[in-house]
């Protein structure tokens, strides 16, 4: 499948990061990102199959910036329609950058989210689009999330419909 996008980046958080680089590999798309040093993550060390580099300092708030600094667009998912913590430093982030970005939130639903998302991506011109959202800690249902609006916005059928 065409994508309009060449590859997804993110910082390999647990939570909407791994999901969108799992949905990267799920559909032989190039991934990849900054991740601080160490490779470090919520539940440990963030796996190896993810093709992250290392930031110099272990600090999140790094690996945000430079994800939205080397990307060419930003997709924020969200379970809440309000943005806190690391997802609303992304977004800041993306304003600093005069970078495009869109927040799609679960209360939206599944195909609304989809639509807004393959809009936003088809109307700006992006060859690596950086992906980010909360850690799983903080919305649990974000993975699904993500997965699910990204399959639903590229037509992709899941095991799970």
């Amino acid at each position: 499948m065409q994508f309009p996008f060449q590859k997804i980046i993110s910082g390999g958080q647990t939570g909407a990061d791994r999901a969108a680089l799992d949905w990267a590999i799920a559909v032989g798309l190039a991934q990849g990102g900054w991740c601080p040093r160490g490779r470090r993550a919520e539940d440990g060390r963030i796996p190896d199959v993810y093709n992250l580099q290392e930031t110099a300092a272990s600090d999140y708030a790094i690996r945000t910036e430079w994800n939205v600094r080397d990307s060419d667009a930003t997709i924020i998912f969200s379970i809440a329609d309000v943005l806190t913590g690391g997802t609303q430093l992304t977004q800041r982030l993306a304003l600093k950058y005069h970078q495009p970005w869109v927040q799609v939130y679960a209360g939206m639903g599944t195909q609304q989210a989809a639509a807004r998302l393959y809009d936003f991506v088809v109307q700006t011109p992006i060859a690596t689009l950086n992906m980010a959202g909360p850690r799983q800690s903080e919305e649990p249902l974000i993975g699904e999330f993500v997965t699910q609006v990204m399959n639903a916005a590229f037509g992709l059928a899941t095991d799970d419909s």
